[in-house]
């Protein structure tokens, strides 16, 4: 025992050190776990070969944006829910002006393109008539669209495919939902390691001065990398339920005691980057269903346009004959999707205010149970969470060998 005091008293600073070396072993390994999880985006590394490295969740994408989507769309948010809130007469006032717009040069192109000498030969003003007619019946044409797609909303627009097709797409956007709703999780991780750290390192000082056996350093910075990864990730999902102790404490896995502040970022992100007007307008039009939103405005435009000729129709018919008459209305009807995003573009903020996805998303979020809220987070660990460990355990034994070498020479 009197040697084992003599050697402390004689290499005091070294042994100091040692725990404030594993507090930075315990930081090192947690930050270098954390990055490794979302960087990088694409593989870098020797093309052929496993040495290299992908970010785990940028690697696991498409089935992390799969996890994600079926959370969102089984229990954070109901597409017809958000459609319901939507006025058709407020968006008809808010799109009116380029509506007119769009039907006038519409009406204008399809009428010249398919009959330019009738269309050139008649008088301007009764140009203007024509298109007058057509626009007047354009706010009605707003409605029925509307109806029709409330209607038919889960034909149209396949909310689970855009959001996995866009998540899946753009890899650096899924890590950001990912990270920006777990940042202070990533910090108390990186924390942690230094607090666990330092307390494994204050007993592997004691063990070192005991036994003086090279191979403690080496294995104890194993361990803190091992072991301070490992408690660290549980701490941040567990317990799930908050647990009193000694009536004074209260112990609750991070995440879940943070939910409310989850809650409105989580809502936040998914209304700015995910469930976006434009987003929906493109999932509507380009998406896997949007056939069929063309033949439902195709009807739509043909009715509208068979009212106001209708007065006129033996006429029109005989001008322009029965087939050319059906072109014309196709073309319209083409012509109109085309026109469709930069027509509804000035209801943007209407729209996005309307459909209030945000705190959708995060009043439903609140009703979560722990397990369900928990699946928000915890596959981002679950992939490849054991390289994440040992990785922690290589580095702490390598700095350990370190230590070693260290206090021998």
């Amino acid at each position: 025992m009197d040697a084992v005091l003599d050697d402390l008293a004689q290499h005091w600073p070294l042994y100091t050190a040692i725990p404030f070396v594993a507090a930075l072993i315990g930081y090192v390994t947690k930050r270098v776990a954390i990055e490794m999880m979302f960087r990088p985006l694409e593989w870098t590394g020797v093309k052929g070969t496993f040495l290299g490295w992908q970010g785990v969740v940028p690697r696991h994408g498409g089935r992390m944006a799969a996890i994600a989507t079926d959370l969102l769309t089984a229990n954070l948010l109901d597409i017809r829910d958000v459609f319901d809130r939507v006025d058709a007469d407020r968006i008809a006032r808010e799109i009116e002006q380029p509506l007119l717009r769009a039907v006038d040069s519409i009406a204008r192109d399809v009428l010249a393109e398919y009959h330019p000498r009738m269309w050139e030969r008649l008088p301007a003003m009764a140009q203007e008539l024509i298109v007058k007619q057509l626009q007047a019946s354009t706010p009605q044409l707003v409605r029925q669209l509307m109806d029709e797609l409330r209607e038919n909303l889960d034909d149209l627009l396949d909310v689970k495919h855009m959001t996995v097709q866009r998540l899946t797409k753009d890899k650096a956007l899924l890590v950001r939902l990912i990270r920006e709703t777990s940042r202070p999780e990533m910090a108390f991780i990186a924390r942690s390691g230094i607090y666990f750290g330092f307390v494994l390192g204050i007993v592997q000082s004691i063990v070192w001065a005991v036994t003086k056996e090279p191979l403690v350093m080496p294995l104890f910075g194993a361990c803190i990398g091992l072991f301070t990864d490992w408690l660290a990730i549980k701490l941040i999902f567990v317990p799930r339920e908050p647990i009193r102790l000694f009536n004074r404490f209260t112990i609750q896995g991070r995440f879940q005691r943070r939910r409310t502040e989850v809650a409105r970022q989580y809502g936040e992100l998914i209304a700015r980057e995910l469930l976006t007007v434009p987003n929906l307008m493109e999932a509507v039009l380009r998406g896997p269903r949007s056939d069929r939103l063309m033949a439902m405005v195709q009807t739509l435009v043909i009715e509208a346009i068979d009212e106001q000729a209708n007065a006129a129709k033996p006429l029109v018919s005989v001008a322009i004959g029965p087939q050319r008459l059906a072109e014309m209305k196709r073309a319209a009807a083409a012509k109109a999707i085309e026109r469709l995003p930069g027509t509804i573009q000035p209801a943007e903020g209407y729209l996005t205010k309307a459909m209030d996805v945000a705190n959708m998303v995060e009043e439903r979020m609140l009703r979560l149970t722990p397990v369900q809220y928990e699946g928000l987070l915890r596959p981002a660990f679950r992939q490849d969470e054991w390289k994440l460990i040992a990785v922690g355990g290589i580095i702490g034994f390598i700095v350990g060998e370190l230590q070693v070498l260290l206090l021998l020479h």
